[in-house]
Order: C-alpha cells, then sequence, then structure tokens
C-alpha cells in the first residue's frame, strides 16, 4: 500500500491504499473524456434529474457517510451530519436554477440575431482538501456537471474513503460511467494532470502553497482555474455589539469544525472600550465546549486532522505567546491516543506575531485590540489573506459600511461568514481567485461563446 488513512480520534489506522497507475489514470481519463462529449448533449433535464437523485441518496445515507467522514478527519459527528445536508441542498438548488442561469442572452448588434451562450469544457479536475470532504467537493461538482462537464476528483489522501464514496453515490445514482471519476495519484503528479489534453479546466480548494502551484500549472497549460485557498478572516466587535450574542457565535466562527476552516473567524478585532469584556465571555465559552470523541453527538470540538497539523498549531500559539501575548485559555496539546487540542484563546495579539501575520488551521484565536472602527478595519485588511470578514454591532448601517471597507470576497454584518449556494464565493489577494457557487461559479467553467447570425 502507498498510505493508509487514520483515524484522528485514537491515531490508529484505518485503511491502506494504492495509488494508480499511469495508465489506470489514463482509463480514466478516457473515460471522463468521453462521458463530458456524450453529457455536454444531455438536455438541461437530464442533468437536473441526476443532481436531484443524487441529493436524495446523499439523505438516504446522510448517517453512513457523516460517520466516514468522522472517522477519517474527525469532524463532530453533528457537524457531519450537516454537511451531508448542505451537499444536497446544492445539488437541488442547481438542479433548480441551472437552466435559467445559463441560458442564451441575447445581446443586441447589428446582427440580424446575437446572443451569448455558455457551452460545456470538458473534463474539470477538482483537486480538494479533506477538512470539508463531502461540501467541498459538491460545491464544485454541482454547477460542473449542470453546466455539461465532467468531474475528475483528485482528494486528499486522508480522507480517501469520502472520495469514493462520493463516486458511488454518482454512479448508484445512475451517472453515466466515469462522469465523476475518482483517481488515486500522488501529489508530484499533479502537474502532468493539468497539462493532459483531456483536462480542460482546475478547481482548488487548499493551501497557499497549493494554489501557487497548481495556479502556475494551469497557467503554463493555458487552462482556467479557481483557486480557493487559505484566509485569515477577521471578526470585528464594535463598541455597540451585544457582547453575550457576539461572543457566542465568535465561538462558533472558530472551533466550528475543530477550527480547521478556511472561512472560520480567526482574527478577532475588539474595539478597545469592550476588549477587556469580550475577552472574558469569548474565553469562558470556548473553555466550556465538550472535547472528546467526535462520534459522540455531544462533543462540540473533536480532534485535529492529523498530527503534523497539531503540532504546526501548538508551534504557532507558543511563538505568539513568547513573542508577548497572553495566553488566556487553552494552548496545550491533550494527551493520550488521538490529535486533540485544547480549545485556546491568545488575546493581546499583535501584527507581526505568527497568529496575525499566518493562516491558523486549528482551534486557536487571536484576539486584537483595537482603538476605534478606523483601526479595527485597518488591523483587519492588514493580512495577506482576503477570504471573509465580519463586523458585528447594533447598527447595521455602521456595520454595512465598515464591512464595505474590509479587503476581502466575502463582507458579513452580524452573521458567521459561511458559504451557500445561492450567493458567490471566493477571495482576494493570497486567499485566491474565481468563484464557486451562485451563476458566478456556474460560469466559471463554461465556454462563453459570442453568437453573431449576419
Amino acid at each position: 500500500m502507498d498510505f493508509t488513512t487514520v483515524d484522528p480520534a485514537s491515531g490508529r489506522d484505518l485503511e491502506g491504499f494504492a495509488y494508480m497507475s499511469a495508465a489506470e489514470v489514463g482509463a480514466r481519463l478516457d473515460g471522463a473524456h468521453a462521458a463530458a462529449r456524450r453529457w455536454r448533449d444531455a438536455g438541461m433535464e437530464t442533468r437536473a434529474a441526476l443532481l436531484r437523485e443524487v441529493a436524495r441518496r446523499l439523505r438516504l445515507e446522510r448517517d453512513h457517510l457523516a460517520a466516514t467522514a468522522t472517522r477519517e478527519m474527525g469532524k463532530p459527528i453533528v457537524q457531519a451530519r450537516a454537511e451531508v445536508d448542505k451537499c444536497a441542498t446544492c445539488c437541488e438548488w442547481f438542479a433548480d436554477n441551472a437552466g435559467a442561469l445559463l441560458a442564451d442572452q441575447v445581446a443586441p448588434s447589428p446582427a440580424t440575431r446575437s446572443y451569448v451562450a455558455f457551452r460545456p469544457l470538458g473534463v474539470v479536475l477538482a483537486i480538494m482538501p479533506w477538512n470539508y470532504p463531502y461540501w467541498q467537493v459538491f460545491r464544485a461538482a454541482a454547477p460542473a456537471l449542470m453546466a455539461g462537464n465532467a468531474l475528475v476528483l483528485k482528494h486528499a489522501e486522508n480522507t480517501t474513503r469520502c472520495a469514493l464514496e462520493i463516486e458511488r453515490i454518482f454512479r448508484e445514482a445512475g451517472a453515466p460511467h466515469d462522469l465523476v471519476a475518482t483517481i488515486l495519484y500522488a501529489n508530484e503528479a499533479t502537474d502532468g494532470l493539468i497539462a493532459d489534453a483531456r483536462i480542460a479546466a482546475v478547481t482548488l480548494t487548499g493551501s497557499e502553497r497549493a494554489g501557487i502551484a497548481v495556479g502556475g500549472a494551469a497557467g503554463a497549460a493555458l487552462k482556467p482555474s479557481v483557486l480557493e485557498l487559505g484566509g485569515s478572516d477577521a471578526f470585528v466587535v464594535r463598541a455597540d455589539a451585544d457582547l453575550d450574542a457576539t461572543a457566542k457565535a465568535a465561538t462558533t466562527a472558530r472551533f466550528q469544525n475543530n477550527g480547521q476552516s478556511c472561512i472560520a473567524g480567526k482574527r478577532f478585532i475588539v474595539v478597545d472600550a469592550v476588549y477587556d469584556a469580550f475577552v472574558e465571555r469569548f474565553a469562558a465559552n470556548a473553555s466550556a465546549l465538550a472535547v472528546g470523541d467526535p462520534a459522540d453527538d455531544r462533543t462540540g470540538l473533536g480532534p485535529i486532522a492529523r498530527a503534523d497539523l497539531r503540532a504546526t498549531l501548538h508551534a504557532q500559539v507558543r511563538a505568539t505567546v513568547d513573542a508577548g501575548a497572553r495566553l488566556v485559555s487553552g494552548g496545550n496539546e491533550r494527551g493520550g491516543p488521538g490529535f486533540f487540542y485544547d480549545a485556546t484563546v491568545v488575546a493581546d495579539v499583535l501584527p507581526g506575531m505568527r497568529m496575525f501575520d499566518e493562516e491558523v488551521f486549528g482551534p486557536a484565536a487571536a484576539v486584537i485590540r483595537a482603538r476605534d472602527d478606523d483601526h479595527a478595519v485597518e488591523l483587519a485588511n492588514a493580512s495577506a489573506f482576503g477570504l471573509g470578514g465580519s463586523v458585528w454591532t447594533r447598527d447595521v448601517a455602521e456595520g454595512e459600511r465598515l464591512a464595505a471597507r474590509l479587503e476581502c470576497g466575502c463582507a458579513f454584518v452580524n452573521a458567521i461568514v459561511a458559504s451557500d449556494p445561492r450567493v458567490p464565493f471566493g477571495g482576494v489577494k493570497r486567499s485566491g481567485y474565481g468563484r464557486e457557487l451562485s451563476a458566478f461559479g456556474l460560469h466559471e467553467f463554461v465556454n462563453i461563446q459570442t453568437v453573431w447570425i449576419g
């Protein structure tokens, strides 16, 4: 076996897998390419019927699929079930709306008739991460398939069983052979995959480093790409915020999915007038989270997905505290089996400290003091990342004014940053480019073709 998946709650091996040979990968690409040529001619109702059947099967097998994700990456089971439900909702939204969003658009011109048509590109290569092993895939697959494309999935190795379950769901829902095809291939072979003539486009959700590599390979091959990369989202708290409600939302924003989310609140920027009161409430909420077996419905915080990720998180926390920040709660690797880490709140974090400058991917929050609203926005934008951000206030109009100044792709007022099929999702700066979901995501992987009739 070339690699093994590991249960992060126990540290025990789950399954061993072998990489596919070059010939096996080639056969899958041939199959996907052939499927794409057939699927492009399938009517919109045929495409929608497939996604509706996939949604039905996702809900039917929700508990099994959720348990698989929990075993492979440690997501609390209640959150894993919600993730599967969200995938079903995504399939249904695109099944219901893609036809109208992809309809020809009249474009007045001197021609007898001219319009814009949206044609499929072919095979989309989806390189997906482990932290939302179903949602990340479906938010790429649903629009790609409704647009008439096929999808080849290269998933993170530690969630390989989730990848194979996704393929099975599509197959059992009646998808044409290899319309959604999983490949098990070493990361070192990714450039070759992107360059392959059978691949028309690539979408990646992953780290900044992965984005640089994939974006470079796609550029060299002159192929369109969408990169959804890391984030260090600012959670801005104004002086007039409802502190109890805001601290509760902050706890969810930072610690859901065991703190392993690109759009998690990571830098909690609080104006001076309410800083100490917020820190007290936030730390108390974090300390009250039930840490333990992610398969238990009562668990609020499970393990980090891998041992190396826990080590990186701990190093970031220790370096930040050593640089002068204040450890308010947590800050420890839990003993015993598995890769658990205490819910951690670090206050008095400043620019230049690791928890301010870097993406923190785990259950540790950086709290930063701001003099006033303008200083809070300045601190929020003092980041290489620009995925999401939120403003918390009783004055919604002022919240909107501040949110408009945030340098990010997703700006929320009095709500936790989240992805939703109905609105576009993506970032700016080092958080990547392109958009997923909504009409904008649907149009990322189509040939926007001008049709001119003289």
